[in-house]
């Protein structure tokens, strides 16, 4: 059986998020407000896990986002001030219809879609999170896709000012990501714009993010502001820092070892001090979905 936010959720929470939505027809009349302040709605979706999601607090206090530090509290405690409203995404490449588009452009309420995902951190760690957003294949289609076209980038926000992170040199800023196109028109790929019925928060990639469940986290690219289609492997940030440890394709596979540490199990956060370790399932247990697209793949080699 499949569950929806209400059936995963403790009852203060979905009754809090019941009274929001219920204000929302006595606002529809009023300019929709940016920001945390925004309700929003989604439909339950059959692709979603029937795993108990975290709570709203370990998902929004334990994270990476290097652009607000490298403690996994650090985005908590430096993306308040990431200011998030008005934010365009620049559509572009080999698209029909290049331009420059608004969140609510490319994922407007009416669309959203729940998706309780598994997520598994390159680090070993993994959540299981109900995100709310578009499949990103809907927003490619929207922009046209050119038949020369095989991979998506991504580019995340560079502002130094608002992203201290930025102003050290872990990374060669912006940060960039890519997947092949038949990845990115996957429909378990999406575009998140929020979570746990709400707004996405600052410290989780707002105002939109990209969610591919099959591959450890770092994929999934936050606060983009463009998306490319290329008929060329665009260059991803981590596997140009340390190519013999991070590959273009990192799906989650617990047979390839980090080189630095085991990826046969993980540690599920908020499991308590005795919650042990799982087992680390093969494409993050989405092999029946997924394991088509790299059929003939040496899966050790394209890592």
């Amino acid at each position: 059986m499949k569950l929806n936010w209400s059936d995963v959720t403790p009852e203060r929470d979905y009754l809090n998020r019941r009274r929001v939505l219920a204000m929302g027809a006595a606002l529809a009349a009023a300019p929709l407000l940016a920001g945390p302040a925004r309700a929003l709605g989604g439909k339950a979706s059959a692709y979603s896990t029937d795993e108990k999601p975290n709570s709203f607090e370990d998902i929004t206090n334990y994270n990476n986002f290097y652009e607000f530090g490298t403690g996994k509290t650090d985005p908590a405690e430096y993306a308040g001030s990431l200011k998030t409203a008005p934010w365009s995404i620049k559509v572009g490449g080999l698209v029909d219809k290049p331009g420059s588009y608004g969140v609510e452009d490319l994922a407007p309420d009416a669309a959203l879609e729940e998706r309780i995902y598994r997520l598994r951190c390159v680090e070993a760690w993994s959540m299981v999170i109900p995100w709310l957003g578009v499949p990103l294949a809907s927003v490619l289609n929207k922009a046209g896709v050119q038949p020369g076209a095989k991979y998506v980038a991504f580019q995340t926000l560079l502002d130094p000012k608002q992203m201290p992170g930025q102003r050290s040199a872990i990374i060669d800023w912006p940060y960039r990501e890519g997947l092949r196109l038949d990845e990115a028109m996957h429909s378990l790929t999406i575009l998140a714009t929020g979570l746990y019925g709400k707004a996405l928060p600052n410290q989780n990639g707002a105002p939109i993010r990209l969610v591919v469940p099959w591959k450890y986290g770092f994929k999934s690219v936050k606060s983009i502001v463009s998306i490319t289609l290329t008929d060329k492997q665009p260059a991803t940030s981590w596997q140009e820092l340390q190519p013999s440890e991070y590959g273009f394709y990192a799906n989650v596979n617990p047979q390839v070892d980090h080189p630095r540490w085991s990826q046969a199990t993980e540690r599920r956060i908020g499991a308590g001090l005795f919650g042990g370790r799982q087992e680390t399932l093969m494409f993050n247990g989405y092999g029946e979905q997924v394991a088509g697209l790299y059929a003939g793949m040496d899966l050790r080699r394209n890592y």
